[in-house]
């Protein structure tokens, strides 16, 4: 699972923020979390991305089995989050459900939680590749693009951002790897140039994919970016240079 692994990095590899970190993107602050989350504390809105809820059921459809516990194990950390937050709003950055019929065929009792958590605030559904409609059954705004305190929220981040000046995206589940006492180690992480943040993937069984890799290429300054690594209970900021491919 993304979230539970431990990380242990030297003083001179990472500042070792805590269990949160505030960082800026076109001067709004955000607070990443190492629940997988992001905050802004300006409007009460609390970000997730990539949650790909009912993918065991998905992949069992297909004839593929997977472990059936992967609905459960997130909607743990999402109520974690919303606990931890009490939001106003929440942005749900697409890929929320692992297909298309993901939303319309989840178990009554996980359908029943969601709505407990989607209860008593705003909710926004951005589409996502994998559930480009907004998910059956369920309350909340869907929408391609969000725009909240300056920022641009969208599944798949963009090459050009000539609609906003910062941008807060998923999809690409970013991941990076560094070298302790000799070991390589790889988490889930926030990646963030001060302009552009991508979000790790949420949901428990989800992959990553490295900060180095092509598709990466031209969606950062990558003298400002920086890797915010998912620890079990802290984040550990990484400069990019500092990362290993």
């Amino acid at each position: 699972m993304n979230h539970h692994a431990a990380l242990r990095l030297s003083s001179a590899e990472t500042d070792m923020p805590g269990r949160t970190i505030a960082i800026e993107i076109a001067g709004v602050e955000v607070v990443c979390d190492a629940l997988g989350v992001a905050y802004l504390e300006r409007s009460g809105t609390l970000i997730v991305s990539d949650l790909h809820l009912e993918k065991g059921a998905a992949f069992a459809r297909r004839g593929m089995m997977l472990p059936p516990y992967d609905t459960a194990a997130t909607l743990d950390l999402l109520e974690a989050a919303i606990r931890r937050y009490e939001p106003k709003a929440v942005i749900s950055l697409g890929d929320s459900f692992h297909d298309r019929i993901g939303a319309a065929h989840m178990p009554a009792i996980y359908e029943e939680r969601l709505r407990h958590a989607m209860a008593g605030r705003q909710w926004f559904w951005i589409s996502g590749n994998h559930d480009p409609e907004r998910p059956a059954n369920l309350p909340g705004e869907a929408t391609d693009a969000l725009y909240v305190d300056g920022l641009c929220f969208r599944h798949e981040p963009t090459a050009r951002r000539a609609d906003c000046r910062g941008e807060v995206a998923g999809h690409l589940h970013p991941s990076a790897r560094v070298v302790r006492r000799g070991r390589a180690v790889r988490r889930p992480c926030f990646a963030s140039d001060g302009t552009r943040l991508v979000m790790p993937a949420f949901g428990v069984t989800t992959g990553g994919l490295d900060l180095r890799h092509r598709a990466m290429q031209g969606l950062f300054d990558r003298a400002t970016l920086s890797a915010h690594l998912l620890g079990r209970e802290r984040l550990y900021s990484v400069r990019f240079a500092n990362l290993i491919g």
